[in-house]
């Protein structure tokens, strides 16, 4: 339950137009407003954007959130507000927020128009130097028995510093950044970060009401299975 019962009974008929413009003046009461415009749209996933052009309020939603209950949309018009002045909403706003995104049902629609709508662009898992399916492979035999169903796997378009990897549940894809498709980068570093995501398909996020727990306990005891796990992370950092 996400208890919305503490909100006034008139918010709740609100149109989600004169939601926003609530909330509006509630954070910015000088500033004059003309008009509210939402529309929902076909992202591929949760986000939504709000812009203020000549005290024209605009909102894109995600069409996911359409006829979301009233509570969803206030704090979703919370956090947008705030951000367009580049302020943090207040707790209380996010966490409703994201409870109602985190819910089992939503988590699911989202998956699904990420799958429908959503494209992977990546570049072929054989690369200059590594040959991905040839890692995978490798380290399912060593850590998993070689139980573990192969994923689609590739490298990143672009060769990212930041993001070393990651696993897309929605395309059921390993991504490797090609930073690592290198023959100064040690195949250990690229082993490790492949191992690293192969352990987010072994073991999913959990969802714990407002928090999102990426790296849980079973994720980090697994890890620490892995040969030279130190010096691979060493590796790493000189990247």
């Amino acid at each position: 339950m996400l208890g919305f019962m503490g909100l006034e009974s008139a918010a709740l008929f609100e149109t989600p137009e004169q939601l926003f413009a609530r909330v509006f003046r509630e954070l910015k009461p000088r500033t004059a407003l003309a008009e509210v415009r939402i529309d929902y749209c076909r992202f591929a996933n949760a986000n939504s954007f709000i812009r203020l052009a000549s005290g024209r309020l605009e909102i894109r939603i995600t069409d996911v959130l359409e006829g979301a209950p009233a509570p969803v949309l206030e704090a979703l018009a919370h956090i947008l507000i705030s951000r367009l002045y580049r302020r943090a909403p207040a707790r209380s706003y996010a966490d409703r927020y994201r409870r109602y995104l985190n819910r089992r049902d939503m988590r699911r629609v989202l998956q699904l128009i990420r799958q429908q709508r959503g494209r992977k662009l990546i570049a072929h898992p054989q690369g200059r130097h590594y040959d991905l399916i040839e890692l995978f492979e490798d380290l399912n035999l060593r850590y998993f028995h070689g139980l573990m169903a192969r994923p689609d796997l590739g490298w990143s378009r672009r060769p990212s510093r930041i993001t070393l990897g990651h696993y897309d549940p929605s395309h059921n894809t390993i991504v490797l950044s090609s930073v690592l498709d290198r023959v100064a980068v040690p195949r250990l570093a690229a082993e490790y970060v492949m191992f690293h995501e192969m352990l987010h398909l072994r073991f999913p996020v959990d969802h714990r009401g407002a928090r999102r727990c990426v790296h849980t306990p079973d994720f980090k005891a697994a890890e620490k299975q892995f040969e030279r796990l130190a010096e691979a992370k060493e590796m790493l950092k000189r990247l």
